[in-house]
């Protein structure tokens, strides 16, 4: 994976109005800690960190004035639950040669037997990698799967150099048919008459209530 080039300013102003304040300069707040430093508060360039952090598992090349200069990760990325606008980056301390767990997603390749349906269990699967060679994706060949295949993690080929970093035996895809058109009517009629029972007791009730309200005011 290749490093993305970020220029990073150190800040010293804390609390929700320096942030409101760096938004509106176009900047994002983060703080970057690890292998036992104290925490490094960044400010990183707006539009620049929004393009990188597109890419899962960005390895960022941090630059700061005095020429300090940094490899991180993203470990927490905030965003507006409206404008999904960034609001604020922890990122994670690495060094080359260094292995950190992450969450790599899956991609499937192939074309399974006919009349077989694929059923997605995992779309991510944990590993252990250097930080520096950190896989875009893993592929996984479903060609040729026929109903009733599984994929487990453990038969999942991770990249060279790569580790598994979860249970062997977690699901990861599988195969069935698909419903056929008898049991989805079949399912459909098990399930209407319930529908028609809660309706019919629903015009009981409210017939039996008019009746009583006009019973109610012939005797007063």
């Amino acid at each position: 994976m290749a490093e993305i080039q970020l220029t990073a300013e150190s800040r010293t102003e804390f609390g929700k109005g320096a942030a409101r304040r760096i938004r509106r300069a176009d900047k994002i707040p983060a703080v970057l800690y690890g292998h036992g430093t104290d925490p490094v508060h960044l400010t990183l360039p707006g539009h620049e960190t929004l393009l990188a952090l597109r890419q899962e598992n960005a390895l960022l090349h941090l630059a700061l004035a005095g020429g300090d200069e940094h490899l991180a990760l993203p470990k927490q990325v905030q965003r507006d639950p409206i404008t999904n606008f960034i609001e604020h980056v922890d990122l994670i301390l690495v060094v080359k040669g260094e292995k950190v767990v992450v969450e790599v997603p899956l991609e499937f390749l192939g074309t399974p037997a006919p009349e077989t349906i694929l059923n997605e269990e995992r779309t991510h699967l944990s590993i252990r990698a250097e930080a520096t060679n950190i896989p875009n994706r893993i592929e996984v060949s479903v060609e040729g799967l026929v109903v009733g295949d599984q994929i487990l993690a453990s038969q999942v080929v991770l990249p060279e150099g790569s580790e598994l970093d979860t249970d062997p035996e977690q699901l990861i895809l599988s195969a069935s048919a698909p419903i056929s058109e008898e049991a989805l009517e079949a399912e459909l009629a098990e399930n209407q008459p319930e529908a028609e029972v809660a309706e019919d007791e629903g015009e009981g009730d409210a017939e039996g209530e008019g009746e009583g309200d006009a019973e109610g005011d012939a005797k007063e």
